[in-house]
């Protein structure tokens, strides 16, 4: 440790070896962030869907169901950005592991004053898919934005969360309500 910091912890009186262990997982003992060891764990099948909605004009989403935006198509601009976003999480996520992703699926909705993204992304691996759903749901969200913002400066990416996980030690989760709701349900159910 540089002598510099090493001064400063002691003005301050810290201790790192010290300190007590809070359980953090991507914490080692003298603070540093660090990847888990997920090398014991089995590998098994992992499932996980993340939702996100593109609010925007309702001309902007008339246009996008009629495939009148200028720059394509931009639900399938959308969907291959998505599915390439998954694949490189790891790459985006500073402690998130590189997985093998067996599949990754999006569909949208559109509304009125709306478009849902929803990503579903599948894996047989050590650890969950949870990241690369969202990441996935994230870009796609934003290449929506990107296709239409000559359109509608206007539109707001919201509700960005997680709606479901399968597989490994903790077993399911799903969300139930919409976000910012109370009632999220944790499933005693475990997949190992």
């Amino acid at each position: 440790m540089p002598e510099a910091i090493q001064g400063a912890l002691a003005a301050q009186d810290i201790d790192l070896l010290s300190m007590p262990n809070r359980g953090l997982t991507h914490v080692d003992p003298l603070g540093r962030a660090r990847m888990v060891d997920v090398t014991p764990k089995e590998p098994t099948h992992r499932r996980a869907i993340a939702r996100c909605k593109v609010r925007m004009l309702p001309e902007t989403t008339v246009k996008i169901a009629s495939n009148a935006i200028n720059k394509g198509d931009v639900l399938g601009a959308a969907r291959i950005a998505g599915i390439q976003a998954a694949k490189r999480t790891a790459e985006l996520i500073p402690l998130c592991h590189p997985l093998l992703v067996g599949s990754v699926a999006l569909n949208f909705t559109i509304g009125d004053d709306f478009v849902e993204v929803e990503t579903q992304v599948e894996a047989v691996d050590r650890t969950g898919v949870e990241m690369e759903a969202m990441t996935a749901c994230a870009v796609a969200a934003l290449t929506i934005y990107d296709m239409c913002k000559s359109a509608d400066r206007s539109m707001v990416v919201e509700e960005l969360c997680l709606w479901e996980k399968t597989g490994g030690r903790s077993g399911v989760w799903r969300r139930e309500r919409e976000p910012g709701q109370s009632n999220i349900h944790h499933s005693a159910e475990h997949v190992d």
